[in-house]
């Protein structure tokens, strides 16, 4: 059965008409946008592309911040059989974006006046584009450049006499046609075009509606990038099948001014769920614990005795209440009313759960949500599966989890000689299901590698228990690999450490089966002594994690740091160590400190108080 994104639009339009879809703060409220109103949009935009030249299967990119425009762009260039290839803001025109848009030969750019120049820098060096279609009114309007609003209307003027002609090219695409080339974010290698089609996105949408339903009106906040498919298929096409309602926050004149309208949009949304990841969370978690504090000590006290309590009572989640903790539940109850409910007010007051997933999810960070009533539901996926494979529920969640596995779909795990493993014992997570993207852009060695007669290799270390939860480990390429062969994934000592240690921005464990582990610690040197006095802070405070010790109960002792390394300047996308979905980038860690980790296993470079540490925290 044919079930492209346009027909997944066309029928949402049908069914949902002049309820309002999309959510945009243009002055000083957010407006609507109804379902009919963009498929005017979108049908007058695609008309326009189609008479400006595009054509069926032509690579297009999109190059804007989060707004309306982008998702009636994307639709609107899909009608004329083309491809976007959506691409993050982040990303700088002297590497990764020129990389992109020549890998996959872009013959037009959709692009907003703030990321134009990055356009024009390297506009001489794109051979293959033809076209620059403006978002925004600039004082310069060069050759080949072209406004939106112009395209729209000669547009809606040709489509008086040529409105079949032109529906007809949308409804000729097929499931196996190409929608997006996804370009991975590269956390342990260069990046990748995902080549998604029509069918694996419609797919997806299904299978995580049939985990986490949404109801006709019910509201999100996308606070993610939309060019990442985790936006496509959770943030606005899971949405508009059903009838929900979308927003995104103002992009601002810079990033610091786009975060800083995240709690504005919040408060005047309103939204019922909000896509997120763990670094806007913690952000989140800290701004409700400075506030308590700021109530004062009776203010502060109060409120960490009915999170200790509710923590102690909820357990994992799906036990809550359970055993002696059930002669708690009045307790909870009033705590819920008296103190979390003023706390859920600063996120807008009708949150009932955010929805994440890609990166281990901290597991104190998920029993804080659930405390103050706005569970974090942990899921997993990556951009090979469209990408939702799995995620926790209202209904049945278990924190530490990546949830139930999405339905139809099927898996298996794999040990190191590939052979299934039983419930829950480790491996290979590989999935199969018409999520598995078609495969890499220009790249049928890596396709081959990953796609294996139809199975997906995601490269992810995980297990399953006996309730069919879903339990992910960590990275097979980012094991911790000992001199005597035991492996190890880093994830949650790199997560455990950067969340125990205030100073500490970013960890990144390495063990390549070497003598003994070491780590790379992203610190804020404000908050640490200068020199020698610094370096005994964190040696200190690493040994916490000794057995034994305050925070001996999280890993295995033989994983501990033997060493440090203090990085000489902050993890950040400008250099690379963090990318656009702000994850950390191992294999640019380890490039750019390879000289120093090779000299943390001599016997000066052991020694945490060596040259080059102190040099850092001078």
């Amino acid at each position: 059965m044919k079930n492209t994104i346009i027909d997944l639009f066309e029928k949402a339009v049908a069914d949902h008409g002049d309820a309002p879809f999309m959510y945009e703060k243009l002055g000083s409220e957010f407006e609507p946008t109804s379902f009919n109103q963009l498929r005017d949009i979108v049908y007058d935009f695609g008309a326009g592309l189609y008479q400006l030249g595009f054509r069926s299967k032509d690579n297009v990119a999109l190059l804007s911040e989060g707004r309306n425009l982008w998702i009636a762009s994307e639709l609107a260039l899909l009608y004329t059989g083309a491809v976007s290839v959506p691409l993050s803001v982040k990303l700088e025109e002297s590497n990764d974006l020129m990389f992109r848009l020549r890998h996959a030969a872009c013959v037009a750019i959709i692009v907003s006046g703030q990321q134009l120049p990055k356009i024009r820098s390297i506009r001489s060096q794109l051979p293959d584009l033809k076209w620059l279609i403006l978002l925004d009114r600039v004082d310069d309007l060069r050759e080949d450049e072209v406004y939106y609003e112009d395209l729209m209307e000669q547009g809606r003027v040709w489509l008086k006499d040529h409105k079949e002609e032109f529906l007809a090219i949308g409804q000729s695409i097929q499931n196996d046609d190409l929608a997006t080339i996804t370009y991975t974010s590269g956390t342990t290698a260069d990046p990748k075009g995902v080549c998604l089609t029509h069918r694996n996105y419609t797919a997806n949408v299904s299978q995580s509606l049939g985990l986490v339903p949404i109801t006709k009106g019910y509201k999100m906040l996308i606070l993610l990038p939309l060019d990442h498919c985790f936006a496509h298929v959770v943030g606005f096409y899971s949405m508009m099948k059903n009838g929900g309602r979308i927003a995104t926050v103002p992009a601002g004149k810079t990033p610091i001014e786009g975060l800083r309208n995240i709690p504005m949009a919040i408060k005047m949304f309103r939204p019922n769920v909000m896509m997120s990841v763990p670094a806007i969370a913690k952000n989140f978690k800290k701004n409700i614990e400075q506030t308590v504090r700021a109530g004062g000590k009776f203010t502060e006290r109060l409120f960490n005795f009915a999170l200790n309590t509710t923590i102690y009572y909820n357990k994992e989640g799906d036990n809550k209440g359970t055993g002696l903790s059930c002669f708690l539940k009045p307790l909870v109850w009033a705590f819920d009313k008296l103190v979390f409910k003023k706390v859920r007010q600063g996120l807008g007051g009708e949150m009932d759960f955010f929805v994440g997933g890609g990166a281990l999810l901290d597991i104190d960070l998920q029993k804080f949500y659930y405390a103050i009533g706005i569970p974090m539901l942990q899921g997993y996926g990556l951009s090979e599966a469209t990408p939702v494979i799995s995620a926790n529920t209202l209904k049945k969640h278990r924190l530490g989890s990546s949830g139930l596995l999405v339905k139809p779909m099927d898996i298996k795990i794999l040990d190191d000689q590939g052979c299934e493993c039983p419930f829950g014992k480790s491996g290979e997570i590989v999935i199969r299901g018409e999520n598995v993207m078609a495969g890499y852009w220009k790249n049928p060695k890596s396709t081959a590698e990953t796609v294996v007669d139809g199975w997906l290799h995601t490269g992810d270390m995980g297990y399953l228990d006996p309730s069919g939860l879903l339990y992910v480990l960590g990275r097979f390429k980012s094991l911790l690999i000992a001199s005597d062969g035991e492996k190890y994934a880093p994830e949650g000592i790199e997560e455990c450490i950067t969340e125990k240690l205030p100073y500490v921005n970013n960890t990144m464990m390495y063990n390549n089966q070497s003598p003994y582990t070491i780590c790379v610690l992203d610190v804020d040197k404000s908050k640490l002594p200068q020199g020698e006095a610094g370096i005994q802070k964190i040696k200190e405070d690493l040994d916490k994690f000794r057995a034994g010790r305050e925070f001996g109960e999280f890993f295995p002792d033989r994983w501990l740091p033997a060493t440090f390394i203090v990085a000489d300047e902050p993890f950040s996308d400008k250099n690379r160590m963090i990318n656009s979905t702000m994850k950390m980038v191992r294999s640019k860690v380890e490039e750019a400190y390879k000289e120093r980790i090779e000299y943390a296993f001599t016997p000066e470079g052991k020694n945490p108080a060596n040259q080059f540490n102190v040099k850092a925290l001078s």
